[in-house]
């Protein structure tokens, strides 16, 4: 059985638990990057993990960006999860070297409640306190979505050959 390892790094996070009885509060968070290595063979065990926190998240002002990889979000698939179409935000990114750069410019800059990234890869310790620092200052959480290592060796062939589907656009 695979399961999903989350791994959380705070820089002074107040979360506050809601009590059953008062009203849903929003929990506030002063700055937080976590980090979910996930199973692509499992997709639906990750959804069921980040969408209640991203609908949570939602009913903020604030906005959500997606800094993906390769596909653009669907706006049904968006719909159908509760997330609100007019507070998500996604930009495509092309390597993890700038990724990173766009996730800690856009933590600071306190527009946004969630940055969520794809990589690759762990990164660097320096760029993991440099991220902390930026979702600190911008009292935002950065959430970074890696694939399971284990899992992209065994299923993923040896070539380089990659076919492009217009079927995600």
């Amino acid at each position: 059985m695979q399961t999903h390892f989350l791994k959380s790094q705070s820089v002074n996070a107040n979360v506050h638990p809601i009590s059953s009885h008062s009203a849903p509060q929003t929990a506030k968070v002063s700055g937080l990057i976590s980090e979910l290595i996930y199973s692509e063979s499992q997709s639906g065990m990750t959804q069921m993990l980040l969408l209640p926190l991203l609908q949570q998240l939602g009913t903020q002002s604030r906005w959500q960006l997606w800094l993906t990889p390769r596909q653009r979000l669907s706006r049904s698939w968006l719909q159908q999860s509760g997330l609100p179409l007019d507070k998500v935000m996604q930009v495509q990114s092309t390597d993890a070297i700038t990724t990173v750069e766009a996730m800690i410019k856009a933590l600071q800059t306190g527009n946004y409640s969630v940055v969520l990234s794809w990589l690759p890869d762990e990164i660097t310790e320096d760029d993991r306190h440099r991220l902390q620092n930026a979702a600190s200052c911008g009292q935002a959480l950065g959430l970074i979505m890696r694939p399971d290592p284990s899992n992209i060796s065994q299923r993923r062939p040896f070539s380089g050959l990659k076919i492009q589907s217009n079927l995600y656009h």
